[in-house]
């Protein structure tokens, strides 16, 4: 939103006649016949951006709007500075909580507040090496390796019986049959892996 009383240069609390007296010494300061070419077009900008501030604040119905407006604006800056501020005070005790849980644990990691200290090694080869090593310190000790069981061997062979009926369907289908006799009899792969059983 545009700060008017910034544009035509008044306090907030001017009268009507203040506003007509700054509206007039401004519009003769900056009238585009008074400038070269290249300053006519901020000149003919910052005219028109009067023209408007003046056409909102002459008028009291308009005036009181914009006033109720800013405001408004001014409110929800301070209610979003303030969060900004809550926010802040949380990432800096999570990090200070972080911290002390790296410290007593057996692996210190880097905090966010570390990385961005070392913000000279970011793009460089020695930034990769140093975040391949935090990576491979940070990796669990041991992992197993997961047996399956007799649910995920159900979920395989149903996945293929899938696959095959879909495979039938498509067969069937004339729009399709093309494509599945190609993709069947004239594939190489599938060429190889009939000659193996042949």
């Amino acid at each position: 939103m545009k700060d008017y009383y910034g544009i035509l240069e008044v306090n907030e609390k001017a009268s009507q006649e203040i506003i007509e007296k700054a509206y007039k010494t401004l519009v003769k300061k900056y009238h585009p016949d008074l400038y070269s070419s290249i300053e006519k077009r901020e000149a003919e900008r910052k005219l028109k951006d009067i023209n408007e501030a003046y056409n909102i604040l002459s008028d009291t119905f308009l005036r009181s709007q914009y006033d109720l407006e800013l405001q408004k604006q001014r409110a929800r800056a301070r209610m979003s500075e303030n969060e900004f501020v809550r926010n802040n005070q949380n990432y800096q005790q999570n990090v200070n909580q972080n911290r002390n849980k790296d410290i007593l644990g057996s692996k210190r990691r880097k905090t966010k507040t570390e990385y961005v200290r070392n913000k000279s090694n970011v793009g460089t080869i020695f930034g990769l090496v140093d975040l391949v090593k935090d990576l491979w310190a940070s990796r669990p000790e041991k992992r197993e390796r997961k047996k399956m069981n007799r649910t995920d061997w159900m979920a395989v062979g149903l996945t293929i019986v899938a696959l095959l009926i879909i495979g039938v369907i498509l067969w069937f289908i004339p729009f399709t049959n093309g494509w599945m006799r190609q993709l069947l009899f004239e594939n190489p792969i599938f060429n190889f892996i009939g000659g193996l059983f042949s």
